[in-house]
């Protein structure tokens, strides 16, 4: 009977680690060699994909017979997505056309009173010619208490509240006006936001305080 001793064990490690061949090896390892261990394999040829067949429409008898998917009722259909965007964009034209009669058309201020004395009018414009005028307000002439402000610049909404205008403005009496005011303006309404649409005398002892009346200065 032999035994195999610790030390046999060594050796056969140490020649097996110096490249030689010994018990249990089938011979020396070499990184240069080449993994051969595919190499006479046969290649995996790939199969081309069957080709989709596509759904069929419901007025197709296999329609009736195909397995529904699970989730194919929450898809919509294309008549369904059209319809869909054909409101979004019915939507978004109407809140266009919306905004834009609202800024340019439709006034924010309606049937208002001014009281005043015209400063100017003219006929002016390069394509567009349109009255445009100033208009002194009575309040900010006569209150002593405040700085002058403002004017009130207007555009006259036809001609003949222009002629108007300028025979109260010849005179030197005092008007009063209803006008309209929009948002914005617009080249053939005019360059002030503030269209004037009727115009007629004022009387004076009506709309001045009493120490700037014309009674209170002697003036019959």
């Amino acid at each position: 009977m032999i035994f195999n001793t610790d030390d046999d064990k060594d050796f056969d490690d140490e020649r097996e680690f110096d490249g030689e061949e010994g018990p249990g090896t089938s011979g020396s390892l070499d990184d240069d060699e080449p993994n051969d261990f595919f190499e006479n394999s046969a290649p995996v040829e790939k199969k081309p994909a069957a080709p989709k067949r596509p759904a069929p429409k419901p007025d197709e008898p296999d329609y009736w017979e195909s397995e529904e998917s699970e989730f194919e009722h929450l898809t919509p259909s294309v008549r369904t997505r059209r319809f869909r965007l054909w409101i979004a964009v019915a939507a978004v034209v109407a809140v266009a056309i919306t905004a834009f009669y609202l800024r340019y058309f439709s006034p924010y201020v309606e049937d208002a009173t001014q009281f005043g004395y015209v400063e100017s009018i003219e006929w002016r414009g390069t394509i567009f010619k349109t009255y445009e005028g100033v208009l002194l307000p009575y309040k900010e002439l006569h209150d002593t208490t405040r700085l002058y402000t403002r004017d009130f610049i207007f555009t006259a909404a036809d001609p003949s509240v222009a002629s108007e205008l300028k025979r109260m403005q010849l005179a030197g009496l005092p008007v009063r006006v209803s006008y309209r005011r929009y948002h914005a303006t617009l080249p053939w309404r005019g360059e002030a936001k503030t269209v004037i649409t009727a115009v007629d005398t004022a009387d004076i002892h009506s709309i001045l305080p009493p120490e700037f009346t014309p009674a209170a200065h002697g003036v019959r």
